[in-house]
């Protein structure tokens, strides 16, 4: 059967159609409806997004980081509360987009669906879609078909949109041909300063202008409302040093995780998308490498400098070191080398980097007293994991109703650390290390600000939840004058001294323009170009804007407390660019497509307002 797939295109097809219909349906029905079942942590037009689909779109996520990342795929990034965000960020655009495509009656039929599977060049085998390759691919990135199909459904669902929306920006060939020879125009310059600093020590500032500024300028000196508070956090991780761990289950969980395999291999190299040929070529390499090995294992450390084409291990006899069963290798990576025994030789193992001949040369559990932190760890997570919802439902209880004037009894309750902030300005949106408008604005009602009572409980993040209390509360107020007599007379000063370096500047301005000699040096000629100017950005600007109908050209800048300084421009050059010039075309498409992002992106964000998002579990409380 699957060698007549192999052969006909068309019944690949067919094949294909009996496999998407009922994935596309599951898919299909997942993006377009309320997803999975389970506790909501964000509705969208009023229909909900589940934990249940966040966890499920996070370990998605996860598994192509560690496809893509290998050993780079740590902790810190698969466990951040950034991933965790853009996941969440992404499911809402998926759905809003769902939501208008379902208003709009725009659909993705299986046949296009099909069509990309059969045209997808890592699934063929000599040019035929092959269901082994493709099957093979989705255990090798841990996704399920109906995930996968589900992900390709939304992909053409969006090209259809941009292409509507956002395909339809143009950029002349000639606007891109001008902008070209902008980018490449060079103007040779010189430079003639006047600066603020000498003119500062003879200026004088009285108290009548000191007391005018001040007068004049009220909004600058005024401190908006802030207040000072106290805050809990519950999370998962504030509550670890409360789960007891029992000693018999520390020992069981011990034994239960393999222990470190130092391995050796030999690589041979094959793109993902070889061909057939190719492929074979590389297995029967590999094979040979095998056989040989089996007769003689004692000569793999000589067989990989000679052989191996892994450049990063082969000059160590193919040593990769002790690696752990944790999956921070390509999965079948990993399964071959944890189904060896010390000293055995595999079987040619295929991953996205070629054909792997591999030999395991020591096995190695490391000591309990050196695993226990690690172990310690992972028991108190899946133990936090149980129950979870139910203890931060009775943290909420507490704050709120049970003791609202005091965060100490639920510290005392739950193990807590009661937290101290700095000055928190009214409008602000962070409260230590946490955003969230809710949460500060919630300080500044009534019945915390003056009632002296707890906030709720806030979600900040996922499994995060803040209560805080106002210790200190200041309205607003205008700072004295005494408190800034200091920076308005430092201020004024720097004033008068750019003053006094304008009036000396368009003196000598004036003299250049009417032809006269000047005794005001000109610095050495440079040579600027438009997107590599080396100059200040009011300089930037003014430089490459001055008109260039006589040369030379002079224009004039204010540094703020620099200097006043006249560029002259002496000359232009200007490369020629004609209209055939590839780099014209690419960068017509390069601005299409940018115009066209801005088009869609502003699209997205329409949607948001069309289709109210709320979000309950993680910061930003509404969006």
């Amino acid at each position: 059967m699957f060698e007549a797939i192999r052969n006909n295109k068309r019944i690949a097809q067919i094949i294909l159609g009996i496999l998407i219909v009922p994935f596309a349906a599951f898919g299909l029905g997942s993006y377009f409806g309320d997803g999975l079942k389970g506790r909501e942590i964000a509705s969208v037009g009023g229909s909900s997004i589940s934990r249940d689909e966040f966890e499920h779109a996070l370990e998605e996520r996860r598994n192509l980081l560690r496809e893509q990342l290998g050993k780079a795929a740590t902790a810190d990034i698969l466990e951040s509360e950034k991933l965790r965000q853009e996941v969440l960020d992404q499911l809402i655009i998926w759905r809003v987009l769902a939501l208008y495509s379902k208003e709009m009656r725009l659909s993705v039929s299986p046949g296009q669906l099909q069509q990309v599977l059969a045209e997808t060049k890592d699934f063929q085998e000599n040019g035929q879609f092959s269901l082994e390759r493709y099957q093979a691919w989705l255990e090798q990135v841990r996704m399920s078909p109906a995930g996968y199909e589900a992900q390709i459904a939304r992909d053409l669902l969006v090209r259809q949109l941009w292409g509507s929306i956002g395909g339809s920006s143009l950029v002349a060939r000639d606007s891109a041909r001008r902008l070209l020879v902008a980018e490449g125009e060079e103007r040779v310059v010189r430079e003639m300063r006047f600066p603020v600093a000498p003119h500062l020590a003879s200026i004088k500032i009285d108290d009548v202008a000191i007391q005018k500024f001040y007068d004049d300028n009220p909004a600058r000196f005024e401190l908006p409302e802030r207040i000072k508070a106290e805050y809990l956090v519950f999370s998962e991780g504030a509550l670890q040093d409360r789960v007891k761990i029992d000693e018999a289950d520390i020992e069981k969980t011990y034994q239960d995780l393999a222990g470190e395999r130092q391995v050796r291999h030999i690589l041979i190299e094959l793109a993902p998308n070889a061909d057939a040929a190719t492929e074979g070529a590389a297995r029967k390499q590999a094979e040979e490498i095998t056989t040989a090995l089996r007769a003689k294992p004692d000569d793999f450390p000589a067989l990989a400098k000679e052989k191996s084409q892994d450049p990063g291990s082969s000059e160590a006899g193919g040593d990769l070191g002790y690696i752990a069963h944790d999956g921070s290798m390509e999965p079948p990576f990993e399964e071959a080398v944890f189904a060896l025994k010390q000293g055995e030789i595999s079987d040619p193992v295929r991953t996205r980097y070629g054909f792997h001949v591999l030999q395991v040369t020591a096995i190695q559990k490391r000591p309990l007293d050196e695993m226990r932190n690690e172990i310690v760890a992972r028991l108190r997570k899946q133990a936090l994991g149980k129950g979870f919802n139910e203890k931060a439902d009775k943290f909420s209880e507490m704050v709120f109703n049970e003791s609202p004037d005091s965060l100490q009894p639920a510290a005392e309750a739950f193990g807590l650390k009661i937290q101290r902030t700095d000055w928190i300005s009214r409008g602000m949106d962070t409260l230590g290390e946490f955003r969230s408008k809710a949460l500060v604005s919630n300080l500044f009602e009534d019945d915390a600000l003056n009632q002296g009572h707890n906030t709720h409980a806030t979600d900040v993040g996922i499994n995060t939840l803040v209560a805080a209390r106002v210790l200190e509360h200041e309205t607003a107020r205008r700072e004295p004058l005494e408190e800034v007599r200091g920076q308005i007379e430092a201020q004024l000063r720097r004033n008068e001294a750019m003053r006094m370096a304008r009036e000396e500047g368009r003196a000598v301005l004036e003299s250049l323009d009417r032809g006269e000699a000047t005794n005001n040096g000109w610095s050495i000629p440079r040579s600027f170009r438009r997107s590599k100017p080396d100059l200040p950005l009011l300089a930037t600007r003014a430089v490459f804007a001055a008109p260039l109908s006589h040369l030379p050209a002079r224009v004039a800048v204010e540094l703020p407390d620099d200097a006043y300084v006249i560029y002259q421009i002496d000359t232009v050059e200007q490369p020629t660019i004609d209209d055939d010039d590839p780099r014209v075309a690419a960068l017509a498409r390069k601005y299409e497509i940018l115009l066209g992002n801005s088009d869609f992106n502003s699209f997205i964000l329409s949607l948001r307002d069309r289709y109210k998002v709320v979000t309950k579990q993680l910061a930003n409380q509404a969006e």
